[in-house]
């Protein structure tokens, strides 16, 4: 009979600690390198041919490159990660603004609407009626009842 193997002796648990200390390491080479290939792309002060050299020489000799790269222009390249992400903030915060101002703003003939029928049920007079359209027409923003409660502490 053939003598079994047991594959847990064969491969002991520090041999699977180093290996996967390894592929750890690897994995986050990989990750620094590409970091600082996006971070060569993304910076606009510097030339073209700035950009050709750092990249060559990054995937030439890449650890000394990307070593060189992260003394030489490691500081600024954390200043233009955080400026990307003001950026990005700032942009998805207008874009909030604007889609909220869109959904809840009201056009001009839903505020004639109103003011039609604010004054076919007697709330409003005619003068008023006029000046508060006059006001829609122009553009000066919504139409406001003269005669509206305002409270205490305003």
């Amino acid at each position: 009979m053939s003598a079994q193997t047991y594959l847990a002796y064969d491969y002991p648990v520090l041999g699977v600690f180093w290996s996967m200390l390894v592929f750890f390491l690897w994995i986050m080479w990989f990750v620094l390198l590409f970091r600082v290939v996006v971070d060569i792309f993304r910076d606009d002060a510097m030339s073209g041919w700035g950009k050709a050299a750092w990249t060559l020489f990054v995937v030439v000799l890449p650890f000394l490159g990307v070593f060189v790269y992260l003394i030489a222009r490691g500081k600024g390249m954390g200043r233009r990660e955080i400026a990307q992400a003001r950026a990005q903030q700032e942009a998805f915060d207008s874009y909030i603004r604007q889609a909220a101002q869109g959904t809840t703003g009201t056009s001009s003939a839903d505020e004639l609407a109103k003011l039609s029928g604010m004054r076919a049920h007697g709330d409003i007079s005619e003068d008023e009626f006029r000046r508060a359209k006059e006001q829609v027409l122009s553009g000066a923003g919504p139409a406001r009842r003269s005669d509206t409660f305002t409270s205490p502490g305003r």
